[in-house]
């Protein structure tokens, strides 16, 4: 679990809009419904969805308990499975001489070859387990503000869908520039302004010569 881990990555958010009451059935009907699908013994490539930050493999948003005031803890699980090139090719090769020996074929066509080619991969993709990322989440729901503990690009992209999917609402990534943006109201000349501004250093300590 993340949020007990001595060392983490944060991104924060911004929540934009607005829940339907009652907040916890609106979350948890958005929670059930985009609840991470098992493609382990499935043909698919990647899985993601929602899971129970306490129990990330054997998630039941029907009993989980998720909500603490106003804060609530869920995470996002991205499961994905990889199969080398080189044993895609060769298991090709195998069932494309197959082939050729069944039909007393010279050669295939593209249509055979392609339908060979999604046969043999479905059928690697089905036997290989799916490697499981968890990235768990706070938030308070009543400040709008949302705390997510990964900050690699393709976690922070899915969170981004996903929550927009599940809860109709908009997440607002918060770096400098639109910490300023929304916390001054600046105007277009105040935001080209802080668009083209650079690091500054500062110096403390005693006077320099």
């Amino acid at each position: 679990m993340q949020l007990l881990s001595s060392t983490l990555s944060l991104t924060r958010y911004r929540v934009e809009g607005k829940l339907a009451e009652p907040v916890m059935d609106t979350v948890r009907e958005g929670l059930k419904n985009q609840v991470i699908r098992d493609i382990d013994n499935d043909p698919a490539a990647k899985s993601i969805g929602w899971t129970e930050s306490g129990r990330p493999f054997a998630p039941d948003f029907e009993k989980a308990q998720f909500m603490f005031g106003t804060y609530m803890v869920f995470s996002l699980r991205i499961d994905k499975k990889s199969v080398p090139a080189k044993i895609v090719n060769k298991h090709l090769s195998m069932a494309v001489a197959r082939r050729l020996a069944e039909t007393e074929q010279k050669q295939l066509s593209k249509t055979e070859k392609r339908q060979i080619k999604d046969e043999v991969t479905n059928r690697l993709y089905t036997r290989v387990p799916a490697s499981p990322n968890v990235y768990d989440l706070v938030w308070d729901y009543e400040a709008g503000a949302l705390w997510f503990f990964s900050n690699l690009k393709e976690a922070n992209e899915e969170i981004e869908t996903l929550f927009a999917k599940s809860f109709r609402l908009s997440l607002i990534r918060m770096f400098p520039y639109t910490e300023a943006d929304l916390a001054c109201g600046l105007s277009d000349k105040q935001r080209d302004a802080v668009k083209q501004a650079g690091p500054a250093a500062f110096i403390t300590g005693g006077a320099h010569a």
